[in-house]
């Protein structure tokens, strides 16, 4: 008897399934496809439209695909499940080598893929690389728990919000200072990687004024979830340089230079406590909390570090003093609790560690 391979045939029910997910693909497709993206996040910046577009385009083609890939799945399942009057030998249908069914499941996502590529280099061109004739070039520096910045002109690093003008190019450089940071504002669509002893940058063009989120993407510690409290300011003219020139006066007699550690002892004598203070919050209160010693935050609260009992040693064994406090900020220290950065990686100039020892010593 001659064996052949069934004959399948695509039935009338196949045939009204597949017309049924092809408009419902199609009725997905142009909603997530025209879905005004704005409606949720402001367009802020040049590219966000472009970036929405791409958006909208993977939308609409990815819920199309969704549709008819899960609605043929159920549809399979039910036309060839097993029924209870089948015999428990039978094979279900037999279908081997359809060269027309490969070949377009060939070509279909391959043309996809080329179109995807095509906008998406097209996009990261122009956010990475392409060079602005002019405008504001800009550095942020990643660090644990906050960004700093950094303008021409303005001696140091800026630790409050990121002040740009509506309508002027950005040319933003992004690094790291300590772990892998990143650096992400949604409503301008753009984001990048902030790592150690690595650059990338982005050029965009704030459009609309006003005050908007920067987030860190990547897990870099405890504190991780603090990083999106700093923003960016988008302002005129008038109140850009205002704000810039009062940076620019502020920082006139600084270094832009990142201080060294030494290797003698750093004099004490005449440290501001109120300036330590106001350093204490952007320096240290990521890990510490003027608090008791067991109020942990990173590492132990530090009020009463010279006179509460529970300090009778810091954390390398010294005895509690303001030298060896001193000694701390200036070398940093690694242990089983964590690390410390010492004095060039907190940015810090041999009198700010001065002004921190005496704001510490106050806090009684």
């Amino acid at each position: 008897m001659e064996n052949r391979d069934p004959v399948v045939h695509l039935d009338r029910n196949f045939w009204v399934v597949t017309a049924v997910l092809a408009v419902i693909a199609a009725i997905g497709a142009w909603y997530f496809g025209t879905f005004d993206i704005a409606k949720l996040l402001p367009e802020a910046a040049q590219p966000a439209g472009d970036v929405d577009r791409l958006t909208q385009f993977l939308m609409g083609s990815g819920a199309a695909l969704f549709v008819i890939v899960i609605g043929y799945l159920i549809y399979f399942c039910v036309a060839f499940r097993h029924r209870k009057t089948d015999p428990d030998d039978k094979i279900g249908v037999q279908i081997h080598d359809n060269n027309t069914l490969e070949l377009w499941w060939t070509i279909v996502p391959t043309v996809f893929v080329v179109i995807m590529a095509f906008f998406s280099v097209k996009i990261w061109y122009n956010i990475v690389l392409a060079q602005p004739n002019n405008g504001v070039v800009v550095e942020s520096i990643g660090h644990q728990w906050y960004y700093t910045f950094r303008y021409n002109n303005v001696h140091g690093e800026i630790p409050d919000a990121m002040h740009l003008e509506a309508g002027i190019p950005v040319t933003l450089h992004v690094t790291s200072s300590d772990v892998i940071h990143s650096f992400w504002i949604p409503d301008m669509r753009i984001k990048a990687d902030m790592v150690p002893g690595l650059i990338n940058t982005l050029h965009f063009t704030p459009m609309i004024p006003g005050t908007y989120k920067i987030i860190c993407t990547e897990f870099c510690g405890t504190q991780h979830g603090t990083m999106e409290k700093q923003t960016v300011v988008v302002e005129d003219h008038a109140h850009f340089v205002a704000w810039y020139d009062g940076w620019v006066n502020k920082t006139r007699n600084l270094s832009d230079a990142l201080p060294k550690v030494g290797t003698g002892a750093i004099a004490l004598a005449g440290g501001d406590a109120s300036a330590g203070g106001a350093l204490f919050s952007t320096k240290c209160s990521a890990c510490h909390a003027i608090a008791p010693f067991d109020k942990k935050v990173v590492g132990p609260g530090l009020r009463g570090l010279l006179a509460d009992p529970k300090h009778p040693n810091l954390v390398n064994g010294d005895k509690a003093s303001p030298e060896a406090i001193a000694g701390i900020l200036q070398h940093g220290y690694k242990g089983d609790i964590g690390v410390m950065p010492d004095q060039a990686a907190n940015g810090l100039s041999d009198k700010d560690i001065a002004n921190l020892v005496a704001f510490l010593k106050n806090q009684k």
